[in-house]
């Protein structure tokens, strides 16, 4: 018998969206930043206000249909039918394994800071990626709530560490580390967007929190509310963080540290400083881990509920959680993670990482389009919110933006992923029929 599930708050839901933005890359993007100097700082505001326009879009889309079951799937499929809704659930799914996989070497990566020999033993470092996958999983069998009170705790501990740089990094704030303002040899304009297009993939995941809307209390209230606060959270600790960095460390160094969040915390508290940073990076891809494993359940029992997966994806344990679809996902994040860790199959294992990254701007793209037509279709061409409008094409920009951004080779190869699906979408509506 199937328990009543218990449903989760504004808090543990804004975490989802915290936690899962806030993952292992902000620990290295001030060092990706440091060739530009303080100019970077433009380039995360103007991702970050794309990324707030993508994350209104969202929760006007939770307004809509606040049960929505798989989110941007979910959207496109009532705005723009089930074929475009089958590819965002397809690459969505696709992109959430790969983005786990990417997540666990991270945390073995940072472990090791505590565990050397994780650093030069690969099947010790295998092993424990498998364990943190798999305890994870078995957290998201046992109900949504377990899943949401994991990622809160970790979701504040892993801002905390990064709270005490804000907080302490501008008491010792050099601000003639700013001067120039641009240290790159290249125009504003071009060190603008080169820092923008930088910072675009951080903000991968802003729309987490509308992927379990059936297990959000009062969805029309909280699910809106935790997409635009998570996403102004992140933004807001992106920006500030990565000044104090800046702020602490000179511009020549900054480029050439290895880890410049560390190297920041040791110059204000030493060693000490080292190891919290590197604690807050091992709960941080932690609880990035136990977020997207939350996720990667829903998209696809969402899509077998509409006969658009195989109806095993569907199926619920007595607890309410679609337990074979993480286990299907987790089998093939362990396999996909165990790959970096041998030397004939790490290239192509970073290739599919940064492929997953593709498929999951389609999904924004997409939701965009499909927030215009149900928005047309409520209110009428007559009644046409221009503010609304604007915001929703802005956010198609931004979307679009962070497609290019990704480069011909992988938009090349994520459009071959996305007709992968073809014959397997041929195969469902035959069975179905």
């Amino acid at each position: 018998m199937t328990k009543p599930i218990k449903p989760i708050g504004l808090w543990t839901t804004t975490s989802l969206v915290v936690g899962n933005m806030i993952a292992s890359g902000i620990f290295m993007l001030p060092a990706t930043l440091g060739i530009y100097g303080g100019i970077s700082i433009v380039g995360w505001l103007v991702s970050g206000t794309g990324a707030l326009c993508m994350a209104m879009v969202f929760s006007w889309l939770s307004k809509i249909n606040p049960k929505a079951t798989g989110g941007p799937y979910a959207y496109t499929r009532d705005g723009m039918g089930t074929f475009p809704a089958f590819l965002v659930a397809w690459g969505y799914w696709i992109s959430v394994w790969c983005t786990n996989a990417a997540i666990a070497v991270g945390f073995v990566s940072y472990l090791s800071a505590f565990v050397p020999v994780l650093d030069h033993n690969p099947l010790m470092a295998v092993i424990t990626g498998l364990s943190a996958i798999w305890f994870l999983t078995w957290i998201n069998t046992r109900g949504i709530r377990e899943a949401g009170i994991v990622q809160l705790i970790t979701t504040i501990l892993k801002i905390t560490p990064l709270v005490f740089i804000i907080l302490v990094g501008f008491i010792y704030f050099k601000a003639e580390h700013f001067i120039p303002f641009n240290v790159s040899d290249q125009s504003n304009l071009s060190a603008i967007t080169s820092a923008t297009t930088l910072t675009l993939f951080a903000f991968l995941g802003l729309e987490c929190a509308t992927i379990p809307s059936e297990n959000v209390k009062n969805p029309d209230k909280t699910i809106p509310r935790a997409t635009v606060l998570g996403t102004f959270i992140a933004t807001f600790i992106y920006i500030a963080s990565t000044a104090a960095v800046m702020g602490l460390i000179p511009p020549g160094d900054l480029h050439q540290s290895s880890a410049p969040f560390a190297d920041a915390a040791a110059s204000i508290w030493g060693e000490t400083g080292r190891y919290l940073v590197a604690a807050g990076a091992v709960v941080s891809t932690f609880g990035a881990l136990n977020g997207w494993i939350l996720v990667q359940g829903q998209m696809p029992f969402a899509a077998a509920r509409d006969s658009l997966f195989p109806r095993i994806f569907a199926f619920e344990n007595k607890r309410g959680t679609p337990a074979i679809g993480i286990i299907i996902s987790s089998i093939l994040i362990s396999f996909l993670m165990s790959m970096n860790f041998s030397k004939s199959l790490a290239d192509t294992y970073m290739f599919i990482v940064l492929l997953s990254t593709l498929t999951c701007l389609v999904a924004y793209l997409f939701s965009t389009v499909s927030y215009v037509i149900l928005e047309s279709k409520l209110n009428g061409l007559k009644k046409v919110n221009v503010a609304k409008y604007s915001i929703a094409l802005l956010a198609f920009v931004y979307s679009m933006w962070a497609v290019m951004g990704s480069g011909e080779e992988i938009v090349y190869w994520g459009f071959i992923l996305l007709m992968t699906g073809l014959p397997f979408y041929a195969w469902m509506l035959i069975s179905r029929k």
